[in-house]
Order: C-alpha cells, then structure tokens, then sequence
C-alpha cells in the first residue's frame, strides 16, 4: 500500500512539475528567474552578422588612414543592425535587434570594440534592451563581453554575454555568432 501512495504522489508530482515546465517554457530561448529581490535572465540566441552582398546588415562608416595596410583592420569602423535569431538559420524567428558600433580596436591583435544595443521584439522582452560595451576578440573560440545596462524589463542591468562563433565565411566576412547571456536587474 505504502508503495502505492508513493507512485501516486510520484507521478502527481511530476505531473505538476511537467505541466510548469511547458506554461513557462513558452519562449524557449529565454529563461527568468525571480529571487525576490533580484531578476536574473538567460537568454540564447544567434547574432547574424552581414557585411557582404546586396542588403548587408553592417557598413562601414569610417576607416583611418593605415586601415587597409594593418594586419588587423586598425581604425575600422562598422554601424550595425544584425538580426538575433532563435536558431543558426538566418531564416529561424527573430527575437531582436542588434544595433551600434563595433570597430577595430587593437594594433596588434584582432578585437573589436563593441559599443551595442540587443533589442527585444518577443514575449515578455517585446521592448526590453541590454546594452554591451566590451573589447570582442572575435577570433577567440570563445570570448566574454560586459553588460552595462538595460531598458524595460532589463532595466539597470549587468553581466556578461559568452560568445562563440557557429559560423563565418573567410571570403565575404559574413559571421554566425551564439551568445549565452547572463542579466541580473534589481526589482
């Protein structure tokens, strides 16, 4: 008998906890935490970034003058506005905007002085924003970037933003990048 109750309660139990699982998984590249006083969010997604071809999605604004003769692209400058996806495939559903300037930063090694807004345009976060200012040494397989701030739900924000490059086309310069991002706001 004993073991009877327990299999009922088992199961009512992960049934509870399934059916939470699925009310709050509805947006699945985002997760919120509330501690009471503080909110933390992780969010996934993939940052595409289009420099070559008919619509690119970041152009050059500005160059120095010893640009084009530096090993790494010192003084360049891009203006962006790169879709933030759910998947790789610049066809998955778009979740944002990634808008600002990056610009080559580093004489001797290649990194890219960031200065972004990561826009919102679904669920909850329809109309939210983190901002990042950060040296990206985009060559690093793996690289951390400073969030300093936020809009909306992500108001007054810090953390971080880990990103990895899925993809990028020596030819073109068109790149892939997925980024976990880690947010803590104060309610």
């Amino acid at each position: 008998m004993a073991r009877l109750v327990f299999l009922v309660v088992f199961i009512t139990m992960l049934t509870i906890l399934m059916s939470r699982g699925e009310a709050q998984d509805v947006t699945t590249w985002a997760k919120r935490v509330d501690t009471g006083k503080e909110v933390v969010t992780t969010l996934h997604f993939y940052f595409h970034d289009v420099v070559s071809g008919s619509n690119p999605t970041a152009v050059r604004i500005a160059q120095a003058s010893q640009t084009n003769s530096s090993l790494t692209g010192f003084g360049l400058v891009n203006m962006v506005d790169d879709p933030l996806t759910i998947g790789p495939d610049p066809n998955s559903k778009l979740v944002g905007r990634a808008r600002g300037i990056y610009g080559s930063a580093g004489q001797n090694e290649f990194g890219l002085l960031m200065v972004m807004s990561y826009g919102f345009l679904d669920g909850i976060y329809n109309g939210s924003s983190f901002s990042l200012l950060s040296i990206n040494p985009a060559l690093n397989p793996v690289r951390e970037m400073s969030i300093v701030g936020g809009t909306g739900l992500f108001r007054l924000a810090r953390g971080y933003a880990i990103a990895q490059t899925y993809s990028l086309d020596p030819t073109t310069g068109d790149a892939v990048v997925a980024y976990n991002v880690t947010l803590n706001t104060y309610i």
